[in-house]
């Protein structure tokens, strides 16, 4: 896993503005949320700064929201005070949730926002999927969202400019993506993610961070769902679209 700790200050510029407010992040998921019993345990594997994790505190279910990066953890409980919300936070790789709760403890599992691809290869992946998979409850899911990593090779190794400002917190910013493609599917690839805000008297603050990421095909993903215990219900995949969504019920 890499971290996000030098992302994690200025992470609400990578938030679309339909998700940034907790109530919006939590809605757009309203459809997996429906098949959920009242007062839910949910758990949050990859919370970011917690817009989702809050977000479903406040549809009052008891939420549990873990990252690998300290600094969104810590950013998480920040919001979650902030909207009075009841988020239990924790550091924790995926291979380390087992070591904190029981098996069978949540209703759903999310895993969202593109994290997945940085599980080290296919062997880190299905641990990661095996982990989240022990903790869900016999006919809870789990639900992930994915980049179409398919398109993101065809494109190769590039560098991506946003082509407008983003306003956050009273400033602005530009994002820039800069893509390392490398030869092979299972090989290291690189995302280096730059925050670029200006100011109103026009100095220029950069924050950026270089993360690894291992991509993967959509028909892997789907194997590996099966292999540790997972049955697809729904997917939104498509070829020639950006990112997809993918329930898995536990068998």
């Amino acid at each position: 896993m890499t971290g996000y700790d030098a992302l994690a200050e200025v992470y609400e510029w990578l938030i679309s503005d339909v998700k940034l407010a907790p109530a919006e992040f939590a809605a757009s998921f309203d459809d997996v949320l429906s098949l959920l019993p009242s007062n839910a345990h949910v758990l949050d594997c990859s919370c970011g700064t917690g817009q989702l994790a809050v977000g479903l505190a406040g549809l009052g279910m008891r939420v549990v929201a873990t990252d690998a990066s300290e600094a969104m953890v810590r950013r998480t409980a920040e919001l979650s005070g902030e909207f009075g919300a009841s988020v239990r936070t924790l550091r924790a790789d995926w291979e380390e949730l087992p070591g904190h709760f029981a098996d069978a403890t949540f209703d759903m599992v999310f895993c969202v926002g593109n994290s997945l691809h940085h599980a080290v290869g296919a062997r880190g992946r299905v641990a990661a999927l095996e982990s989240m998979s022990r903790l869900l409850r016999r006919g809870g899911r789990l639900v992930l969202t994915s980049r179409t990593w398919e398109l993101v090779r065809a494109r190769g190794s590039r560098l991506d400019i946003g082509d407008r400002l983003v306003r956050r917190n009273g400033r602005d910013a530009v994002v820039v993506y800069r893509w390392e493609i490398a030869p092979l599917w299972e090989d290291e690839h690189h995302i280096e993610i730059a925050i670029a805000q200006v100011d109103a008297a026009g100095s220029v603050l950069v924050r950026s961070e270089l993360l690894s990421c291992w991509p993967y095909r959509y028909e892997e993903l789907e194997v590996e769902l099966h292999r540790v215990g997972l049955r697809t219900e729904l997917s939104t995949f498509n070829p020639e679209a950006e990112n997809y969504l993918v329930v898995a019920s536990k068998i």
